[in-house]
């Protein structure tokens, strides 16, 4: 019996000095399974390969046209009839407002188009009044203007010495019904009842624009003052030899009896209130834009 026990606390104790080993045998397998050291490397995932993305394609720039020296003895336009051989107004009769104006800083010369001819100077006033053109076109770096003391004419710009400014107002002329209509911003603000050209003298169609205004000259002129335009009289020896060489005008009369008639020398007449207001809304450089007749009169009307 003592050997059976004997026997039992030696095997006791060969299990436990087994047992101490296989638990460490086990410790450090489950370690090296969680070391990353001594992991297999994992395979290389192969995909697609990434997409490549082309380069840019860099648009060139916009080759602006070099201006030709203007000789010194061109003309400088004035209040006087501008030299011929500009080209004519494309958008003579379309009644889209002209929303910028141009102001020369100094003397700059005026082409036929885009690297074309020069032909005159324009200053920075006419007759003492600063001069603000509507702009017309953009093309190739060049400005096309409407050019003061011509109708339905352009004259282009090359870059430099001027400045720009905003136009929010704009003039339209109505010869049929014989209507003015002021616009701001596109809408139709105030219409009047005018008087326009006679046979012979007509009211010149096409865009131009408010030059400047004047004190009235005779007291026919209802004491208001006259906003004059840069168009002239289409014929210029139509017109009375007292009025050689003036411009067409925007003014009031000493009565309004001939309102909705044909009876100026190519002015446009309207009452006296209406040119007061015009006088203290718009300003110099406004488009103004005579037609034979809108599609549909302004809701003004």
């Amino acid at each position: 019996m003592r050997f059976d026990r004997i026997t039992r606390r030696q095997a006791g104790r060969l299990a436990a000095a087994v047992g101490v080993p296989l638990l460490l045998l086990a410790a450090g397998a489950t370690g090296w399974a969680q070391t990353p050291g001594d992991a297999p490397p994992a395979p290389p995932v192969v995909g697609p390969p990434a997409p490549t993305r082309a380069a840019p394609t860099a648009t060139p720039p916009e080759r602006v046209p070099v201006a030709a020296p203007a000789p010194d003895d061109l003309p400088v336009v004035d209040y006087d009839p501008a030299p011929k051989g500009f080209p004519a107004d494309p958008g003579a009769l379309d009644t889209t407002p002209l929303t910028e104006g141009l102001h020369p800083t100094r003397r700059i010369a005026a082409y036929t188009a885009p690297g074309g001819k020069p032909l005159a100077f324009l200053d920075p006033t006419i007759s003492g009044v600063e001069l603000t053109m509507p702009i017309a076109q953009r093309r190739a770096g060049w400005t096309a203007v409407l050019l003061p003391s011509a109708n339905r004419t352009l004259a282009w710009l090359p870059p430099g010495g001027f400045t720009t400014v905003p136009l929010r107002d704009q003039i339209v002329v109505e010869r049929r019904p014989h209507r003015l209509t002021w616009y701001r911003a596109g809408r139709a603000v105030r219409s009047w009842e005018v008087s326009l050209g006679q046979r012979g003298q007509e009211t010149p169609l096409g865009r131009t624009f408010i030059l400047g205004r004047t004190p009235p000259p005779e007291s026919v002129y209802g004491g208001v003052d006259i906003f004059a335009l840069g168009s002239v009289p289409d014929d210029p020896d139509s017109v009375p030899p007292g009025l050689r060489g003036a411009h067409i005008g925007v003014h009031s009369w000493y009565h309004d009896g001939e309102l909705g008639e044909n009876t100026t020398n190519g002015c446009i007449r309207l009452t006296k209130s209406g040119q007061r207001e015009l006088l203290a809304e718009v300003r110099p450089g406004t488009e103004v834009v005579v037609v034979d007749e809108l599609p549909a009169p302004p809701p003004t009307a």
